[in-house]
């Protein structure tokens, strides 16, 4: 049986024009982080495990990874932190691919901004996403199911982004139109305004609450042991089976019923409050009430769900990256998530601190990290 946010609502896969990405085969770089300069040469494999001591540079290279999506990468750093301290205040990132093309990020001291190429040509950092789909676990996320709401609703909607592209935007959008009623209901502003700022928040809400269900529905297909929940005020009402017209009207009136500031403060509810969580269906326990490495567990998972949902719907492959992937898991997890993901079409970057941590992993190359410098590079293949 389908599995899905809402048992009654169907699983549909909307149909995506032909779309083929690509892996990496190469990557360099060139003054990031502590690496002066950084080459590893892939040769196809899947695996590519990056072991070193604490502060060897390993989660740099997957920091750089992440910014060939186009986006501020998994740290989310300021350009100038990013920077060898010691070199030109630049730094960039190239890969060549398993096609041929190549794609690079680079900055230059005393710009605004990154730039980009793809196969030497100029390019907007958003075609960069066209390109390469990446997805990436790191300590942080080790705490998603306990920590704030706030950070499981942004991993939530970066997941989500990948399948709607406009999903970040809206979200953003809603955000600066909050700030903007809050201001206005300070003011004393015209209704008029006020309506006119309710109609845009109604409007930008139904939009965000329709991919986070959809993609929670999509994204249970995949999942067993888990499931994945969307809780929130508009959530609810779309998987009530509520049309979203409906929905839209409902919002907007809660909204005319609560322009009121609390101690200086707007209190509304909406998709900035909302959040999600999952569940063992093993365990009949909510993932954040199990052991820490439970938790992750339920985090690989959901990752190769997405992994999975991404290919089944647009035939793209994934670039995974894994941050401290041993941590608080033991040997046969470890074997069985690679082992899963070595069945799926994905090519999968981690980090350890030591070899013997992933030594029953095939198809993999094990690089040495220390002090920005790469040491040696050993394909499992040859031994």
């Amino acid at each position: 049986m389908q599995r899905t946010a809402n048992p009654c609502m169907p699983v549909r896969f909307r149909p995506w024009p032909p779309i083929f990405s690509i892996m990496i085969n190469c990557l360099t770089l060139n003054d990031f982080r502590n690496h002066k300069i950084s080459r590893i040469n892939v040769r196809d494999a899947k695996n590519i495990i990056i072991v070193g001591e604490n502060g060897a540079g390993k989660t740099a290279i997957l920091e750089a990874i992440s910014m060939l999506a186009g986006d501020r990468g998994m740290r989310g750093a300021d350009m100038g932190e990013i920077a060898r301290f010691d070199g030109s205040g630049g730094f960039s990132v190239y890969a060549e691919t398993d096609d041929g093309d190549s794609i690079s990020v680079y900055f230059n001291s005393g710009d605004n901004n990154r730039h980009a190429k793809i196969n030497d040509e100029s390019a907007n950092l958003s075609n960069l996403g066209k390109l390469l789909q990446i997805v990436w676990i790191s300590p942080k996320e080790d705490r998603l199911f306990v920590d704030s709401g706030a950070d499981r609703r942004a991993f939530f909607d970066r997941l989500a982004s990948t399948f709607d592209t406009n999903h970040n935007g809206r979200c953003a959008n809603f955000s600066k139109i909050l700030t903007s009623r809050a201001f206005a209901l300070k003011n004393g502003a015209d209704p008029k305004w006020l309506d006119a700022l309710d109609d845009q928040l109604a409007a930008a809400a139904v939009a965000i609450s329709a991919t986070r269900v959809q993609y929670a529905g999509e994204l249970n297909y995949f999942l067993d042991k888990f499931s994945v929940s969307v809780d929130g005020l508009t959530e609810k009402m779309i998987i009530s089976g509520m049309p979203v017209a409906a929905v839209e009207r409902e919002y907007r009136k809660y909204l005319e019923q609560n322009r009121i500031l609390v101690g200086d403060k707007m209190v509304l509810d909406g998709p900035h409050k909302a959040d999600f969580g999952m569940f063992n269906n093993e365990l009949k326990l909510p993932v954040k009430l199990t052991s820490t490495g439970q938790q992750k567990m339920a985090l690989f998972d959901l990752i190769l769900a997405h992994t999975n949902l991404l290919h089944t719907k647009t035939k793209r492959k994934c670039i995974v990256l894994f941050d401290e992937a041993a941590a608080h898991l033991d040997a046969g997890a470890r074997a069985k998530i690679f082992g899963s993901l070595k069945q799926t079409h994905t090519q999968v970057w981690a980090t350890g601190l030591d070899k013997n941590s992933f030594i029953d992993i095939d198809d993999a190359i094990f690089v040495t990290c220390n002090n920005g410098e790469i040491n040696n590079i050993l394909y499992a293949k040859e031994g």
